[in-house]
């Protein structure tokens, strides 16, 4: 979830390698970045940028296994996350992740081959269950010590598939929900994660450690999840492809929640391919996720079939121009990314339909108030080998160990949402209401009137430099119009301004993802502007 929405709007009316998770607590965390320019590490990698459709047919003609693959990719992450840079953007290593690896090369050999995700390295968010050796923390010291009884139903897809899952991410922690000044990429036990591309601004959050591991190759895929931008944000402030699916496409069972009206999980990928190979893997029906079942007849187990290079050419577009203006160098770089859409046949439209974002700012906060205490807590009553059994106990925690977890920001949020009521409250249901209305409408209307395929928008400005002390700096993105009605966007790299890569947003109707990732990927085969990290230290 990105706070900087919420508190603005809210304003004007969120194994190969040991890793021991208090090595990058908070004392650790003070330590300064030196202040010049370039990094020493080096930006060559074995790796570099492979695909998932590289890396399956290196292993098919056996150049490469993907036991091989992953001791890369863990060699990797030891060389520049836990070391020389920092990333911290991974905040544990699966022990199991090199037999899983083995596991499958044995069933390719013997003829036997899962799909286009068999063998491929992944990273997910430590705020989804896996029932292995790892832990399910959300980033909190709170639930150090705590394992899973089971997966999560996207990570049994993900095993299903073949995948190889070598750890967990790094994360704004509980998801960003637990202040209004706290910085984007920090958790208790993990530390501060890093942006690759300049070390000290920050990787969005709150999937921030996904979306760098991603950017640093530090793994082929990731899964993040989003309440509101934390799966575009980061990912567009760090170079990369994030997709924001329709909610119930992806089971949210057995993700630590926030709010069952807007959360979802969803694919992050350095290709728009990549992203929708991941999405369609791990689509179904999870009997233990209602809004799961609304995607019957409407996903799809191959989203790359929806693929077309010439995709946006014939396209009915609509610029959401009340969504720009928060920064004028990102209004130059998307207006000349418009004019070459344009001229290379779709036709874009200027529309406005944000009127009521304040309106269904302020009633998505309320929302989120409500739907944080109760759905934590049925989260930690389903979870009863967790030490903390509901919200009020992590608040109690948070105190009690006040010089690790708050020595930067507190969790004034978690005290509002723990004086809420139950969701029957008046208050509760008509911010629900407000809030999914006004936003679904104000997609559907104009899409409708101007019989749009799509809609675009900047996804972020470039990314501002870590504040401890301040808390984040955000002035502008697009996340809340695709995330309060619960619809999708897909965000793509749509450049850089000063070496910080800004991203565009294309958002639609429920259930759009075919059309949006056709337009996406047209629009990244014609730009390419995605490039990997060079780990400055700072701007010029």
């Amino acid at each position: 979830m990105k706070r900087r929405d919420f508190v603005k709007y809210a304003a004007m009316g969120s194994g190969a390698i040991a890793l021991n998770p208090l090595a990058a607590c908070a004392p650790d965390a003070r330590k300064k970045e030196p202040a010049s320019t370039p990094s020493n590490i080096s930006t060559d990698a074995d790796l570099d940028e492979e695909t998932i459709e590289s890396l399956k047919n290196m292993m098919e003609t056996g150049e490469i296994t993907s036991e091989e693959i992953v001791q890369k990719y863990l060699d990797r992450i030891n060389e520049i996350d836990y070391s020389g840079p920092e990333l911290r953007s991974v905040i544990e290593i699966n022990p199991d992740a090199l037999e899983i690896a083995r596991e499958m090369d044995k069933e390719r050999e013997k003829g036997s081959f899962r799909g286009p995700l068999h063998g491929i390295p992944v990273i997910i968010k430590d705020n989804i269950d896996t029932g292995d050796k790892m832990h399910t923390t959300a980033g909190s010291l709170a639930l150090e010590e705590f394992k899973a009884e089971m997966d999560a139903f996207i990570v049994s897809q993900l095993r299903k598939s073949g995948a190889v899952l070598i750890g967990k991410s790094n994360l704004s922690e509980w998801a960003n929900i637990r202040s209004t000044r706290s910085s984007s990429g920090w958790s208790g036990r993990g530390g501060q994660v890093r942006n690759p591309y300049v070390l000290d601004r920050t990787p969005c959050g709150s999937t921030s450690g996904t979306a760098v591991a991603v950017s640093a190759n530090l793994c082929t895929i990731g899964i993040g999840t989003e309440t509101d931008g934390s799966i575009v944000c980061p990912a567009a402030i760090n170079g990369i492809v994030g997709i924001k699916p329709t909610l119930g496409l992806w089971s949210r069972h057995g993700i630590i929640p926030i709010s069952h009206s807007q959360d979802t999980a969803g694919p992050m990928a350095r290709t728009v391919k990549d992203a929708a190979i991941l999405l369609g893997a791990l689509t179904g029906i999870d009997k233990y996720d209602d809004a799961s079942v609304t995607s019957d007849g409407n996903l799809h187990k191959d989203y790359t079939r929806f693929l077309e290079k010439d995709g946006l050419k014939g396209s009915r577009i609509g610029i959401i121009r009340d969504f720009h203006g928060f920064d004028p160098n990102v209004d130059k770089l998307l207006n000349e990314q418009y004019e070459f859409m344009k001229r290379i046949g779709a036709e874009l439209i200027e529309v406005e339909c944000a009127d009521d974002r304040q309106k269904w700012g302020d009633a998505e906060w309320t929302v989120l108030l409500y739907e944080l205490k109760h759905d934590l807590n049925k989260y930690l009553k389903d979870h009863p080998n967790a030490k903390v059994r509901n919200l009020n106990d992590i608040i109690v925690f948070n105190k009690s160990f006040a010089d690790i977890e708050m020595p930067w920001f507190g969790q004034e949020i978690f005290i509002d949402a723990s004086v809420k009521g139950a969701l029957n409250e008046e208050e509760y249901q008509t911010a629900l209401k407000t809030s999914k209305e006004l936003s679904q409408n104000a997609i559907d209307q104009v899409m409708d009137e101007h019989k749009l395929d799509a809609l675009i928008a900047p996804t972020n400005a470039p990314a501002w430099t870590i504040d401890w002390l301040n808390g984040d700096h955000f002035i502008g993105g697009s996340s809340d119009l695709a995330a309060v009605s619960g619809y999708p966007s897909i965000t793509v790299p749509a450049g850089f301004i000063h070496e910080l890569p800004i991203g565009m947003s294309f958002i639609g109707k429920a259930w759009s993802e075919p059309t949006l990732l056709k337009l996406a990927y047209a629009y990244e085969q014609l730009t390419l502007h995605r490039k990997k990290p060079d780990f400055l230290k700072s701007i010029r």
